[in-house]
């Protein structure tokens, strides 16, 4: 048997280049940007979303149907506070504006959409559009 090992000249030098050097920063900036998780079902009336968007105020969240597309966009906004002979020596909040679109499997009545904000959740009502829109055509 042969007793063949395979190198990586380039992982080697760095790989041990950086042992006991390197430690986790305290934060990285843009790394724990705020995320909108959304679970949406359906039933056979309506669609229904639950949007967690936590630490924004519900005059910041916008909200567009178009057809089957929903669009949910929402800014976090910093307060300005500051204390006189007080710095800032580490901030993990994120302040800035987050969105997500996405399409569903059928068209929405946006005039009986409702929308309801409360502990970080939106919750969407998309009643469905009666009808399918389509309709049987007789040949002639």
């Amino acid at each position: 048997m042969s007793n063949l090992t395979r190198s990586n000249p380039f992982e080697d030098f760095f790989g041990d280049l950086g042992k006991g050097f390197w430690v986790k920063p305290l934060a990285v900036p843009g790394g724990d940007e705020l995320k909108l998780k959304v679970d949406v079902t359906e039933d056979d009336k309506a669609f229904t979303v639950h949007a967690e968007i936590p630490g924004v105020k519900k005059e910041d969240i916008q909200v567009e149907v178009n057809g089957d597309q929903v669009s949910i966009r929402a800014e976090v906004k910093r307060e300005k506070e500051e204390k006189k002979g007080e710095k800032v020596i580490h901030s993990e909040r994120y302040y800035g504006m987050v969105g997500r679109s996405f399409s569903l499997p059928g068209e929405v009545d946006d005039k009986a959409t409702v929308a309801k904000y409360k502990d970080g959740v939106l919750d969407l009502t998309l009643p469905k559009k009666s009808g399918n829109g389509s309709r049987r055509i007789s040949v002639q």
